[in-house]
């Protein structure tokens, strides 16, 4: 079934680009999706217990390049591979122990927002700067859903550091709300172009 064949989708990116989809390109996209999260999840800003990392940048990517399917599956492959040992993780990170890091529940988190970012882009959100900057803002606040009780859990449970709510949106959420919006940001302009690109390449 292609993308355009469900209700109310558009073609993706990925859909362009690729006009024979089958199972073994869209397992190549996955695949390609992993790739580019784990590259982007190099890029760090330490901080105590969660670090800034570009991985939220690449999730958008992905989701929206691979639409809301693909995308949660690249990034469901991502976290599977991490854990089975694959150093892919923010600094290297990778293995079964990582669930027990603080940061783990931001990557159960980018599951649901590369499929925010895709379902947007089926319906061509990302075509425009103003509508992707809203969707993938959104799409970028997924992850704190899932990390944030996460991390909290890690930290006063496993950890037993005892932070009170103000100390855990210290840690966990507002030292990251100016680089996610300019994640988002960079995003939304580069999709965006991207379409850019494959119009003037199908004239």
């Amino acid at each position: 079934m292609s993308t355009a064949s469900v209700a109310g989708a558009r073609p993706v990116l990925a859909d362009s680009l690729v006009k024979h989809r089958t199972l073994l390109t869209d397992l190549s996209l996955i695949a390609a999706g992993v790739v580019v999260v784990g590259l982007l999840a190099q890029v760090t800003i330490p901080l105590p217990y969660v670090p800034i990392t570009g991985q939220t940048l690449g999730v958008i990517l992905v989701g929206a390049a691979l639409g809301s399917k693909r995308g949660a599956a690249s990034l469901a492959t991502y976290l599977v591979a991490g854990l089975a040992g694959a150093p892919i993780f923010a600094e290297f990170g990778g293995g079964p122990g990582m669930v027990l890091e603080p940061s783990f529940g931001f990557i159960i988190g980018f599951i649901p927002s590369a499929f925010v970012a895709g379902w947007m882009a089926e319906r061509a959100w990302d075509r425009k700067f103003t509508l992707a900057l809203l969707g993938f803002v959104a799409a970028s606040a997924l992850p704190f859903v899932v990390g944030v009780p996460y991390m909290a859990w890690v930290l006063n449970s496993i950890m037993g550091l005892g932070l009170d709510f103000a100390g855990i949106m210290n840690a966990g959420l507002i030292p990251f709300i100016p680089g996610g919006i300019v994640k988002a940001a960079i995003a939304a302009g580069l999709i965006p172009l991207a379409w850019k690109g494959v119009r003037a390449l199908e004239k």
